[in-house]
């Protein structure tokens, strides 16, 4: 979870990137628009390389509590490369070695992954039973660090070189297209399907109403495989072409965003009868117009509160649905999958992904079907603390 989340700086000025490139190209400024295409190439479009050096770096630290892990990244990111299979471009008369993009992207994350977690194991095996080189106390740390961390490289880099070698003599000619195969795109197939975002969601809102934070138990199960949907999603619309991919990561927070509870929020405002609610609503209407809603869960409390537990389980679901068919249809823009900062207020948070459509829709859901979910279990929560409120008078 750590490894995905520190992507989030690179993931974010690509999408920028791609969303400017967008109308530097209508406007045919092509100097920015070039560099706008490099920014892209060289964030979200080499996203395997942060997550390879990410997954070690942030494993290492779990088990070797005097080691930050940055070495075991940068021998993640090596064996990674070694793994990469070489190209050929024709240069001025000549040919030239050159890395493709294609596995440094959105194909190459599940790669990244099982070669950080891989490697990150085998650097602390390693390191665990002494096999590093020691220098005296008096030779500065920055250089004994470099020599503890040789043997490991070594080791691990021969490693990956002799599997390199071997998937070379195979029908897939790298490890990258037998994990593309066998792992990523079956995966993508299953999860990647709105079914599967239903039950997701599902499955963190139950969580969510025993007081476990659903969001960060399930999610990062799940974001590879959105996150390199959303990857192909704006990769096409950089180049012109229609996103192939209707869901991913953001679709799934752009529809879910607050988890539809300012619908609540508004009903306790604008609906409510008693006075507790009416000022839980008022004290939780801005940070809610904000895409925070902890007040409310919390201060309703909506946790294990078997009055609300029906909306609270699947409102999200129903928004995916209905999201999902309008975008079958054609009614919403496909989302270019850009990814948004937290924090950003209703409308803005959907903003990013390219179509006034998919504002319409976030706030239609906000404002309009969010409320008429809570409407009905919340009226009869409302009129039992009325009635206790008269009662105690």
């Amino acid at each position: 979870m750590g490894a995905m989340m520190a992507t989030l700086g690179p993931v974010i000025l690509g999408s920028i990137a791609v969303l400017l490139s967008i109308f530097t190209g209508k406007l045919k400024i092509a100097p920015l628009t070039n560099v706008l295409t490099a920014i892209n190439t060289f964030t979200i479009g080499s996203l395997a390389l942060y997550i390879a050096f990410l997954m070690a770096k942030f494993l290492v630290p779990h088990f070797l509590k005097n080691d930050d892990g940055s070495m075991a990244g940068i021998i993640s990111i090596m064996s990674f490369l070694i793994l990469t299979p070489l190209g050929q471009i024709t240069h001025k008369g000549g040919d030239i070695a050159a890395i493709p993009t294609t596995w440094l992207s959105a194909q190459g994350v599940f790669s990244a992954m099982i070669v950080g977690l891989i490697v990150g194991r085998f650097y602390v095996y390693i390191k665990q039973h002494g096999w590093t080189i020691k220098m005296p106390s008096s030779v500065p740390p920055m250089v004994s660090d470099a020599f503890s961390a040789l043997i490991p490289a070594v080791v691990i880099g021969a490693v990956f070189g002799v599997i390199s070698y071997l998937f070379a003599l195979t029908s897939w000619g790298s490890v990258h297209q037998m994990i593309f195969s066998l792992i990523q795109q079956p995966l993508r197939n299953v999860g990647g399907s709105i079914w599967a975002m239903i039950l997701v969601s599902l499955l963190m809102q139950i969580l969510w109403f025993f007081g476990i934070h659903g969001t960060n138990v399930i999610l990062p199960l799940v974001t590879p495989i959105w996150l390199s949907m959303d990857m192909e999603n704006l990769s096409a619309v950089a180049k012109g072409q229609t996103p192939p991919n209707i869901i991913g990561l953001a679709f799934f927070n752009v529809i879910t965003w607050s988890g539809l509870a300012l619908g609540l929020v508004l009903l306790m405002m604008f609906a409510s009868k008693s006075k507790q609610y009416k000022e839980l609503g008022r004290l939780s209407i801005v940070p809610a117009l904000f895409g925070i809603t902890e007040p409310v869960i919390f201060g309703t409390p909506l946790v294990l509160n078997f009055d609300l537990a029906v909306p609270f389980i699947t409102n999200n679901t129903i928004a995916l649905v209905i999201s999902y068919l309008l975008t079958k249809v054609g009614i919403v823009s496909r989302f270019i999958g850009a990814q948004a900062v937290f924090g950003l207020p209703l409308g803005f948070h959907a903003a990013v992904e390219g179509h006034v459509s998919i504002i319409i829709l976030q706030v239609l859901l906000q404002l309009v079907l969010s409320p008429l979910l809570w409407y009905p279990w919340f009226k009869h929560l409302d009129n039992k603390a009325y009635k206790l409120e008269q009662e105690s008078k």
